[in-house]
């Protein structure tokens, strides 16, 4: 009686383990289907939704780094931080204002080349006129020419020949490696420049202040203090905002 129950027990285990082997290789799946690269006929290659999402989403985390350093953002941000060591006000206007406002004249003088690379890249990608590598390389040159047009030729030899790269010949790209810390070097050299003209009237303000305290012995007293209504009255008279907000727009040629 156990002998005949152990052998008619043996089919059944064996059917189970079939299932159970079919059910595992039919739930194992094919492999991720959402990160491909396909190759086209013409030899291009076209990525996956998945993988263009990924890439945007990292070309994101960029856009601080290229709103500081490829753009008009450093210019007008060290002017503006100058301007307010030359008034003596050591917190006012505040960072949060000072960034802000560097903010939205860097949109104001940057509009120009924000809509060259809206028309030009970002729309047709939107239309599936343009795949993703295309509309990349289309948009950078908007920005290539911006920089380019901004930084001077010494900055960028000196660049290039520390790169070890070769003079572009016309209709070459400069690379970004190259041409982007030689802007930001000009953009500096620049911002210095109108710095140095803002603090002049500023200086000589407090020279002469400190120069008619000494002379009338009130040396306990602080220049800087005295000297401070006087340089807010002449930013104000001379509409100080509307000069320096107009100089940053012109320098770059708007």
């Amino acid at each position: 009686m156990l002998t005949s129950v152990a052998f008619a027990q043996e089919p059944v285990s064996a059917q189970v383990v079939d299932s159970a082997a079919n059910a595992a290789s039919t739930s194992t799946p094919p492999g991720l289907t959402a990160f491909n690269v396909t190759t086209n006929p013409d030899g291009s290659q076209s990525y996956s939704v998945t993988l263009q999402i990924l890439a945007i989403m990292t070309a994101l985390s960029f856009i601080p780094a290229i709103l500081m350093l490829m753009t008009s953002f450093t210019r007008v941000v060290v002017v503006l931080s100058i301007l307010r060591q030359a008034t003596g006000l050591q917190q006012t206007p505040s960072n949060q204002i000072i960034i802000g406002l560097a903010l939205f004249m860097t949109l104001f003088i940057m509009r120009p080349v924000f809509e060259q690379v809206y028309s030009q890249a970002v729309e047709p990608y939107m239309n599936e006129q343009l795949k993703f590598q295309d509309a990349v390389a289309v948009g950078r040159i908007p920005m290539e020419e911006f920089m380019l047009a901004q930084t001077r030729s010494t900055d960028l030899e000196a660049f290039m020949e520390i790169a070890g790269v070769d003079a572009v010949q016309p209709g070459e790209r400069v690379p970004l490696t190259v041409l982007v810390p030689a802007f930001v070097t000009s953009e500096l050299k620049t911002a210095f420049q109108i710095g140095f003209m803002l603090f002049i009237p500023f200086l000589i303000i407090d020279l002469v202040v400190a120069s008619v305290l000494m002379a009338m012995g009130m040396m306990m007293l602080s220049p800087m203090i005295v000297s401070l209504p006087f340089k807010l009255m002449l930013f104000v008279l001379v509409d100080g905002w509307n000069l320096v907000m107009g100089t940053l727009a012109t320098s770059f040629g708007m």
